[in-house]
């Protein structure tokens, strides 16, 4: 995936609420309906501010949809085997145990 052009700080800079997923868990895509859920972990986004770690949630959403509401940010690296921008994705479920 190539660079957006939109920094970070703009991509949360409007987060109400919300999170920046620094880790995902498990494996959990139903390629026929599209279905995701997965168990992830990072940091919690208060009225645009990253507000302190939380874990053991889990989001969950349609691909179709995500890809749909996707934003790319313009932080792009290329130091490792996968390399991709940090992402924007509105409208994901969030649960937490």
């Amino acid at each position: 995936m190539q660079a957006g052009v939109i920094p970070v700080e703009t991509l949360i800079g409007d987060i109400a609420d919300g999170v920046y997923i620094t880790e995902l868990i498990g494996q959990g895509v139903n390629s026929v309906t599209g279905d995701y859920s997965r168990g992830a972990s990072g940091f919690r986004i208060v009225d645009g501010v990253i507000a302190g770690p939380v874990a053991e949630f889990t989001i969950a959403g349609n691909l179709k949809d995500m890809f749909l509401n996707l934003t790319p940010g313009s932080d792009l690296e290329f130091r490792y085997g996968i390399n991709v921008p940090t992402l924007r994705i509105d409208g994901m479920t969030i649960a937490s145990g």
